[in-house]
């Protein structure tokens, strides 16, 4: 799959394509209706796929400070994107100047003079342009003057998560934000990840025969809620059962909040300064304060028996 950072980056021999546009985050189980019907309709017409999405998120720069969690990095997108089939990926620079094209530019800029776009795959309530004034109708009244045919897909898939609510990115934040990893991975159709360079915390895990995993996550990583969760610990490609522990240890009185991930029945495992990834699958506690370090121990000791069971 080609990945492309802004539009200079697109060959000048680009042909006719397939394009959708939108931030993706998470590509969970709504966008993947999207993008794969991208696909398959490129496919159909024997052009290839392209997703167009933004960096930074357009909230940070239409409304500075407001950057919301993010489900996942956009490598980790364009990892997805490529196992739903996508051809290439353009991450459009979101600035200011850019956040100020008219809906009109931005479809000849962009569609029409860049990616030659021959279908425009989107779901119902898709905006774009200066503060978002154009939608699908006006997507499609330009179609007619600029040969390019739009589909609207209802991304709108509904499960237990949430009691029911539409899947979202931001019903999906809101979960992983309560600490309902389940809920998240039902929408996301697989567990809710962060990732991030393994660090030297204070090494009290190691202290206490549960050496650690201490997580320096990428900025705005949508963390789950203060606890301990069930889930998988993986490096170098390799996928280790893990439990996992989110907040600031009050045991030793801690203020900084953590993401840290042992690995189960692992011993010697040395990860210091290495990219790992962190994907959660079920809550098991909230995070608390012991009467002793004997009552963390036997506590520790039934949650990693519990994450065994979660994850075998």
């Amino acid at each position: 799959m080609q990945r492309w950072h802004g539009l200079e980056d697109i060959p000048q021999d680009w042909g006719r394509s397939v394009v959708t546009i939108g931030s993706y985050d998470g590509v969970h189980r709504g966008h993947q209706l999207i993008i794969g019907r991208a696909v398959e309709r490129a496919r159909a017409l024997g052009v290839p796929s392209v997703v167009v999405t933004f960096d930074p998120h357009p909230s940070e720069v239409v409304r500075p400070g407001s950057h919301p969690p993010l489900l996942a990095p956009h490598h980790r997108r364009a990892e997805l994107m490529a196992g739903l089939g996508v051809d290439a990926v353009l991450v459009l620079p979101f600035t200011p100047e850019f956040s100020q094209l008219s809906p009109a530019d931005f479809v000849v800029k962009v569609l029409v003079d860049k990616l030659h776009a021959r279908a425009v795959i989107e779901g119902p309530n898709f905006r774009f342009g200066h503060k978002a004034a154009g939608n699908v109708a006006f997507l499609t009244e330009l179609g007619a003057t600029y040969d390019y045919e739009v589909e609207v897909v209802d991304l709108y898939v509904t499960g237990e998560a949430g009691g029911g609510q539409p899947f979202s990115s931001t019903l999906t934040r809101k979960l992983v934000a309560e600490g309902d990893v389940a809920g998240a991975g039902e929408i996301l159709g697989r567990p809710h990840r962060v990732e991030g360079i393994v660090v030297r915390g204070a090494q009290r895990g190691r202290e206490l025969g549960y050496p650690t995993a201490n997580v320096d996550t990428l900025p705005h990583t949508a963390v789950p809620a203060d606890g301990v969760y069930a889930g998988w610990l993986t490096a170098d490609g390799e996928r280790m059962p893990a439990a996992i522990s989110v907040g600031t240890n009050p045991q030793f009185d801690g203020k900084e909040r953590t993401v840290e991930a042992y690995a189960i029945d692992r011993v010697g495992l040395d990860l210091y300064g290495r990219q790992v990834a962190v994907d959660f699958l079920a809550y098991v506690r909230g995070q608390a304060k012991f009467a002793s370090i004997e009552e963390l121990l036997e506590a520790m000791a039934r949650d990693v028996q519990r994450c065994r069971e979660l994850t075998a």
